[in-house]
């Protein structure tokens, strides 16, 4: 996907609204990704980020004549996108919360070693870079919702504090002593409990069959180990400030292309809807 300068996108938003197909197309698929990544990490699952993400393309699209540049279009978005996510009920997690504390004793007292072998023909070494993406994604669940939200844009998407600060309602001195905070909670226990990405004893290797098991993988359908990385950023005038030193910690947080049936729903509302839609919020 080209990258498009606000500049180009405003040109691309005006035609859209005017009723040009190509130039709405052009227009989501610049923020298709973005979206489906903080979706992703706010609910943890594939599945419910996909359903979320179209969700929140077609409330970008019914009120896509509001944009009136005054900030990066892909902020505006995302703005859209962390309000929507942050009240969203129907995901996996909303049912079934998750603590650091109930994660750390699943860690240290999981009956792993009972477990039949469940692979089912997979390599070993494939599930347990499955399960070591999965986890951590799941991990951020044990965040209440709006302190998940400031982790992924502090830590994922690396926005500037004032634009963060903007988009969740709070100052930016109050948003960075927050993200660290919460990323210092994030890395102490990752340095308890994960062998992976601190020094826990904790080991996807080990917990392969036991996670098939209790269905947080499943040998049939890989989805973070088969996903297409991507550079997914927010476009801001400065990077976020490194504001304590744990970037190395947390490099597991990578972003991915959004999945070919998220965008084949785009094609086929584009095809099929009524341009009437387009900026009638």
């Amino acid at each position: 996907m080209k990258h498009r300068t606000n500049e180009e996108l405003l040109a691309f938003i005006e035609k859209a609204v005017a009723g040009d197909k190509e130039s709405l197309e052009t227009v989501i698929l610049s923020v298709q990704d973005l979206i489906f990544n903080l979706s992703l990490r706010m609910l943890g699952s594939f599945p419910d980020a996909e359903d979320a993400t179209q969700d929140i393309l077609l409330k970008i699209i019914t009120h896509l004549s509001s944009f009136k540049g005054e900030s990066a279009f892909s902020t505006w978005a995302f703005c859209i996108a962390a309000n929507h996510l942050k009240n969203y009920q129907k995901h996996m997690f909303a049912k079934f919360p998750l603590s650091f504390e109930f994660y750390g004793d699943d860690i240290k007292n999981g009956s792993i070693d009972d477990v039949p072998d469940l692979t089912q023909n997979v390599e070993t070494s494939i599930l347990a870079e499955e399960l070591k993406l999965s986890c951590t994604n799941v991990m951020l669940q044990c965040l209440d919702t709006e302190s998940r939200c400031i982790f992924i844009l502090g830590t994922m998407f690396k926005v500037d504090s004032r634009i963060a600060g903007d988009i969740l309602g709070i100052t930016p001195e109050a948003y960075r002593q927050r993200l660290s905070r919460i990323r210092g909670k994030m890395a102490d226990f990752l340095k308890e409990y994960c062998g992976e990405y601190g020094n826990g004893t904790c080991r996807c290797q080990n917990r392969v069959n036991y996670a098939i098991k209790n269905h947080r993988i499943n040998p049939k359908q890989l989805s973070f180990a088969t996903a297409a990385p991507t550079e997914t950023m927010v476009e801001v005038k400065e990077a976020m400030e490194d504001i304590d030193g744990l970037s190395q910690t947390f490099s597991f947080c990578k972003t991915y292309q959004s999945p070919e049936s998220l965008k084949e729903f785009i094609q086929n509302f584009l095809d099929s809807a009524s341009f009437s839609v387009v900026g009638n919020a």
